[in-house]
């Protein structure tokens, strides 16, 4: 397989049954596309869209979401899980009205992305990764992207007979085959051929290095918390109440998840 042959194959999908009407690849605000980013981390699209349109109908700005109460944004979040994920997003929210970010655009036009890319992962929550897809979506830098549809597009068309894959040497194929000036819209197609790949049974990230197995949720403490969570959506609740939510048998694991809570600052 080589650069261009590949490049062909994935416009080639994306042109005929890319998801070209997902909410958040309509727009190029950088508020915006984080809170995407961010809700679609462990997340399935089918799973985000609606959540993501009633968030943004709620918390349109970066400013409106900074002002809000953790309780409000915690209550809207749910739904998506790892609730962690939604504080750290309020926080975040408080720096993006920062002049050096928001005229990023005009001040570095011909920057390689490293300038935004730094500026970015000073944001609570946010990682390379994360960084890296807002630079890419949101301002159309050519820096490389690696998420789980990705790894599989490439392992799969690259190193079909390979095991232990590491990040490094997707990376380098990620350089070979991006379109220079087209990042934007390449991820976007990288990723929906990744996504096609795995719902027609292919899927390579077993072969990464970076490869870790999901627990379970039934049972875990992610259950736990976002149970706790929950209820106190519903209202203020009672100490006695929120340990056995669910049942006698888990009592402990509920009492650990809530003061996990309270220390986070998820809980008062």
């Amino acid at each position: 397989m080589n650069a261009s042959v590949f490049r062909s194959i994935v416009w080639a999908h994306y042109k005929k049954h890319g998801r070209h009407d997902l909410p958040w690849r309509q727009t190029h605000d950088i508020y915006k596309v984080l809170v995407s980013e961010v809700m679609l981390q462990q997340t399935q699209v089918e799973r985000v869209i609606p959540l993501y349109k009633n968030f943004i109908k709620q918390f349109p700005t970066a400013k409106r979401l900074a002002t809000a109460p953790l309780s409000e944004v915690l209550k809207s979040w749910q739904g998506l899980g790892y609730n962690r994920r939604a504080k750290m997003l309020h926080q975040a929210a408080t720096q993006l009205s920062d002049v050096h970010v928001l005229s990023y655009r005009t001040k570095h036009e011909r920057d390689t992305g490293e300038g935004l890319i730094e500026m970015l992962e000073k944001l609570p929550g946010v990682g390379p990764y994360t960084a890296r897809a807002v630079a890419a979506f949101a301002f159309n830098q050519d820096v490389i992207v690696i998420e789980t549809n990705i790894r599989t597009a490439i392992i799969h068309h690259f190193f079909p007979n390979k095991k232990k894959i590491s990040d490094k040497e997707i990376e380098k194929m990620l350089i070979s085959v991006l379109p220079k000036g087209r990042a934007r819209e390449w991820y976007s197609a990288l990723m929906d051929y990744g996504a096609h790949l795995k719902r027609s049974g292919v899927s390579h990230n077993a072969k990464s290095k970076t490869y870790t197995k999901q627990s379970k949720f039934a049972g875990s403490s992610r259950e736990a918390r976002g149970v706790i969570l929950c209820e106190f959506t519903k209202g203020v609740t009672s100490h006695a109440r929120l340990l056995t939510l669910l049942g006698p048998a888990r009592k402990e694991q509920m009492k650990m998840a809530l003061k996990a809570l309270i220390k986070e600052g998820l809980v008062t």
